[in-house]
């Protein structure tokens, strides 16, 4: 049993204040407390949209206890993978295949701009709890989450 710092007194170990001389009691924190302990389901699934590097949030979140049962923010951190994954695509495939030829390369900066704001979108979604699947992405991200 646990005795308060600063009078002496028989404290519970889930007390806060001492009844006796009423000061705080130090307390080892949460049992949980990890990164994301403290993070909301609403945070953790716009962290999985941010541009180029919401693919680092979105495997933290999916390798998360915290959010192993939460399919709203699995959701979210698959399609901020695949969404990802098609900036990739766009970035080192699309991109080079039009390089060669003369002039600027606007089908490739306008994929890259069009990715861009579908992850602009995608936070403002995330950010207001709307689950919004994209073409394609969505329907990955849908099959992903109910796979066991």
């Amino acid at each position: 049993m646990p005795f308060c710092s600063q009078c002496g007194n028989a404290v519970d170990a889930s007390d806060v204040f001492c009844a006796r001389c009423g000061s705080r009691q130090p307390s080892a924190g949460p049992a949980g407390s990890g990164a994301l302990s403290s993070m909301n389901a609403r945070t953790a699934s716009i962290l999985c949209y941010i541009p180029i590097v919401g693919w680092i949030a979105a495997i933290i979140v999916l390798a998360s206890d915290k959010f192993r049962q939460n399919r709203a923010v699995r959701f979210h951190a698959f399609q901020g993978l695949y969404l990802f994954v098609a900036w990739l695509i766009v970035h080192e495939v699309i991109r080079p295949m039009f390089a060669p030829l003369p002039g600027p390369n606007y089908v490739g900066n306008l994929l890259q701009i069009a990715v861009l704001c579908v992850w602009i979108f995608m936070i403002v979604k995330a950010s207001q709890e709307e689950r919004y699947s994209l073409p394609i992405i969505g329907e990955l991200a849908e099959r992903s989450i109910s796979e066991p």
